[in-house]
């Protein structure tokens, strides 16, 4: 259950008319009314009411060879989604999720990873990954393919930057688990082909959603727009969308 912050009103989250996002939490709501209530200020109801930060799951290549323009582009991510007071996920790998670790922290952020690791040692010295920039490392002991799974389902949305194969099967699973899912353009590796992939399902509905923008800062408030005006009542194929109270 969840409480709006204007009118105190309990209900389920899927059953909220509107949903607003404030400095990276969410804030559900009985009625487009209460909404505009918040938005118009904000400081009078956060104390009525806790938000939940959204968390951006970002996956991407882990080869520390990545060149100059994909690591700056991963930085900005970084610091595109902390700025805007999201949670980062990512696998607590190198390469281009490390440097989007990076951006994340340099600006102030939450940065979580998420290691295939049983303890700090073996992520480390088995699987040769950084253990700095990071506000919370989780130790899945899941191996490098298991802890997939729970990158996709810690993140409220995930965003596909440059990678190969391994970055392919995690956009898999979040397209078959009805992700929101963005698609930063221009940052090389499968994101090219992304969208021919997309078409070849033929159709596929899972409930995914899949956004693409060549800018980070331009990718991440559309990603928040879409889950506060529709995503929400639906974040994964596991929910079933029910329609709002009324």
């Amino acid at each position: 259950m969840v409480r709006d912050p204007v009118c105190l009103m309990e209900f389920d989250p899927h059953r909220a008319k509107a949903v607003a996002e404030h400095k990276g939490r969410t804030y559900y709501f009985c009625s487009d009314r209460c909404k505009e209530k918040f938005l118009a200020r904000p400081e009078t109801f956060l104390d009525k009411a806790p938000g939940m930060r959204l968390t951006v799951g970002v996956m991407g290549s882990a080869d520390n060879d990545q060149p100059p323009r994909a690591k700056e582009t991963a930085y900005a991510l970084g610091q595109a989604i902390a700025r805007r007071g999201f949670g980062l996920i990512t696998g607590a790998c190198p390469g281009l999720p490390y440097e989007c670790a990076r951006g994340a922290t340099d600006a102030g952020g939450l940065s979580v990873g998420i290691s295939p690791a049983l303890s700090l040692d073996e992520h480390v010295h088995k699987y040769h990954s950084p253990s700095d920039c990071f506000d919370v490392i989780i130790y899945t002991g899941s191996g490098l393919m298991g802890r997939e799974v729970t990158n996709i389902r810690s993140s409220d949305m995930v965003v596909i930057l440059g990678g190969r194969s391994g970055t392919l099967g995690e956009f898999a699973i979040a397209y078959d688990e009805g992700k929101l899912i963005g698609v930063l353009e221009g940052s090389g590796g499968i994101t090219e082909k992304i969208p021919d992939i997309v078409a070849s399902f033929g159709g596929k509905d899972t409930g995914a959603r899949v956004v693409y923008d060549s800018d980070p800062q331009r990718l991440t408030a559309r990603l928040a727009e879409a889950y506060t005006t529709e995503h929400y009542k639906r974040p994964s194929c596991f929910c079933h969308e029910t329609s709002p109270a009324g």
